[in-house]
C-alpha cells in the first residue's frame, strides 16, 4: 500500500486507496488475478480500513482482486489475548475470528471499521 512514512502525518484511507490503486494500475498487468497486501507495519485497524477503502473506490479500474495476506496484523490481537496460556485459547480464537471477518469484509469493501487493535506493528530497523 502507498502509505506515509513512519514519521509522517497519517493520511486518509481514501487517499491511500487512490494512490495505491493508481500505482498498481500503472505498474501491473490487468491479467494478474489478484494483489495481496501485507500490513506493512500498519495497525490491524488501519490495514483493514485502507484495504476496505481500496475496494470501495469507484471511477478507477481495479481488474484484480485486492485482498490481504496480513501476518502481524492478523496475529497481534490474537497473541495479546492468548498470552501463552491455555486458559486464553477461546479468547484468542475469538480475536482471530474477529480479525478474519473484518479483513474478509474489507476485501469486499464492506468493512465498517472499529474492530481492530489500533497500535502499529511497525518496528524500526526490523530485520527478518
Amino acid at each position: 500500500m502507498v502509505t506515509p512514512g513512519a514519521g509522517a502525518e497519517p493520511a486518509a484511507p481514501e487517499l491511500i486507496a487512490w494512490n495505491t490503486v493508481r500505482t498498481l494500475s500503472r505498474s501491473i498487468v490487468p491479467a494478474l488475478p489478484g494483489v495481496v497486501f501485507l500490513s506493512g507495519g500498519q495497525s490491524e485497524e488501519n490495514a483493514s480500513v485502507n484495504l476496505n477503502a481500496m475496494n470501495k473506490l469507484e471511477n478507477i479500474a481495479k481488474p484484480w482482486a485486492l485482498t490481504f495476506s496480513y501476518g502481524r496484523a492478523l496475529q497481534q490481537s490474537v497473541l495479546k489475548a492468548w498470552k501463552g496460556s491455555a486458559d486464553n485459547v477461546a479468547v484468542a480464537q475469538a480475536a482471530l475470528l474477529e480479525r478474519a471477518r473484518a479483513n474478509g469484509a474489507a476485501a469486499k469493501g464492506e468493512y465498517a471499521g472499529g474492530s481492530g487493535d489500533t497500535s502499529s506493528t511497525y518496528v524500526a530497523n526490523y530485520s527478518y
